[in-house]
């Protein structure tokens, strides 16, 4: 073989020696960051998606206080219209209490005046028989007569008032018959006489009158019969 010739061994370090020495590489050195370069432009899509996710949670925030807001008001109502109804059922009670105290009163005042009305019957059978001649009696009469004047200054007082019933029609929530006769004067169901005198307490009857009562006009009597001629006639 000739001096001159090329070993293969040469020639390849000979190619690998020219090759040029600033060639990039493909694959990355081990440590770089995966980010973007610093001075990069942001990517808009991923601007939008964090201003939707926001927009999200704001609206659920109202929702929720939209919700918290009608139940208040819920509430507000229905207390409202719990406090009307007490207010309601505790005026109701006041005014039920009082008409009960003063039918209660009425009942205490007509019980015991019912216990003094015998009493001032007394009294007005005493005037009625009472006939006073000498001057002593007289003077006792009329101790007597100021004393009922004060009586029944009392009961006027009080709101007692005495029926006049003679000549009225005769009214069982007024009147109590105890007689009842034929009268010529005074027609059927009218009060005749009064018998023990019935009294009145702001309207109400505290105590019913005795009464007679007239049965209207009796019987006629029968015409006598017309004499017939005589036997010798």
């Amino acid at each position: 073989m000739s001096g001159d010739a090329t070993h293969p061994h040469d020639s390849a370090a000979e190619a690998v020696s020219a090759a040029p020495a600033d060639q990039p590489s493909d694959q990355s050195p081990a440590g770089a960051a995966e980010g973007p370069a610093p001075g990069a432009m942001p990517d808009p899509e991923s601007g939008d998606a964090g201003a939707s996710e926001a927009g999200t949670v704001s609206g659920s925030r109202e929702e929720q206080l939209q919700a918290e807001l009608t139940a208040l008001r819920s509430e507000h109502e229905s207390m409202r219209s719990q406090y009307m109804r007490i207010a309601a059922d505790f005026d109701n009670f006041r005014k039920r209490q009082s008409r009960d105290q003063q039918d209660q009163r009425l009942q205490i005042t007509c019980s015991t005046l019912s216990e003094i009305l015998p009493v001032v019957d007394n009294f007005e059978r005493a005037r009625q028989q009472l006939d006073p001649q000498h001057e002593e009696a007289q003077g006792l009469h009329r101790s007597y007569q100021g004393l009922y004047k004060q009586l029944v200054d009392v009961f006027k007082q009080l709101g007692v008032s005495p029926m006049r019933v003679e000549g009225e029609p005769f009214d069982p929530s007024l009147h109590e018959a105890v007689l009842r006769e034929p009268n010529e004067e005074y027609p059927e169901d009218v009060v005749i006489a009064e018998l023990q005198r019935g009294y009145h307490l702001d309207g109400r009857v505290l105590r019913h009158a005795l009464v007679k009562v007239s049965m209207g006009p009796g019987p006629s009597a029968p015409a006598p019969a017309a004499a017939g001629p005589s036997e010798g006639d």
